[in-house]
């Protein structure tokens, strides 16, 4: 069996995952003993053999749905979000001080375009104030995206708002960078399992290992907790239009 902790792996926080998943497999027989680094989070999803990862919520809306159980959603403890869900970030420069309606119709850093908090999330915020959306660029991971914005190789960005608080606090550049406004809060990535496996089980060990771990260790990875998920929250999720625009 395989297990994967993909979603908020950074080298600041290698360790306090290893111990996470640690506590996670103590409770469960013939569990891993360590986490798997080397499969992509899209492969290690739909493996056979998967026990335990965590994805986004939009490829779920998108059709991992029917290949994967839920386990429960993360309770990040962020500011006026209920617990296992989470909002974006809409980041922008701070010497850039242009509205809104300017930043998103300019340049729009990407993480992924399948990405609920990098991606959707901002384009739900703009449809929803009729407002249109430049070029996108697509840089691979959050912190690249923040950190193109920058650089002035971007103009604005969404990030997941877990992500956003080790910005914060591991990146020097991120004090050139400021938060113009944030998304409604969505289902946060939730934690799955293949069909074969008993996902109530893994719900009460994920518990326990959260409640188990150090005050600096829930800090390092802003988990506090974890909930029951719902696949109609996640399907009640409007996807954005794919492909998108390219840069």
């Amino acid at each position: 069996m395989i297990a994967t902790l993909p979603m908020y792996d950074r080298p600041e926080t290698r360790a306090a995952n290893d111990r996470l998943w640690a506590a996670i497999a103590a409770q469960l027989p013939g569990a891993p003993d360590a986490l798997n680094r080397e499969l992509t989070p899209e492969a290690a999803w739909t493996h056979p053999n998967l026990l335990f990862s965590q994805t986004c919520g939009l490829p779920y809306r998108l059709g991992l749905h029917a290949h994967v159980q839920l386990v429960a959603c993360p309770d990040f403890r962020l500011p006026d979000t209920p617990p296992g869900y989470y909002h974006s970030v809409i980041v922008a420069r701070r010497a850039d001080d242009r509205p809104i309606e300017t930043l998103l119709a300019a340049r729009f850093a990407v993480n992924d375009l399948k990405s609920q908090s990098g991606h959707n999330a901002l384009y739900q915020y703009a449809r929803a104030r009729k407002l249109a959306l430049g070029p996108v660029q697509i840089t691979g991971a959050h912190v690249a995206s923040a950190r193109a914005v920058a650089e002035d190789r971007a103009d604005v960005a969404a990030i997941d708002a877990n992500t956003w608080r080790g910005i914060t606090r591991w990146e020097g550049w991120a004090s050139q960078l400021r938060v113009v406004d944030r998304t409604p809060p969505t289902p946060a990535m939730p934690y799955i399992t293949s069909p074969t496996q008993d996902a109530t089980a893994l719900r009460h060990a994920l518990s326990a290992a959260i409640s188990g771990l150090s005050p600096e260790d829930q800090a390092c990875l802003g988990l506090y907790g974890c909930v029951p998920a719902s696949k109609d929250a996640f399907m009640a999720v409007s996807p954005p239009p794919l492909p998108h625009k390219p840069a």
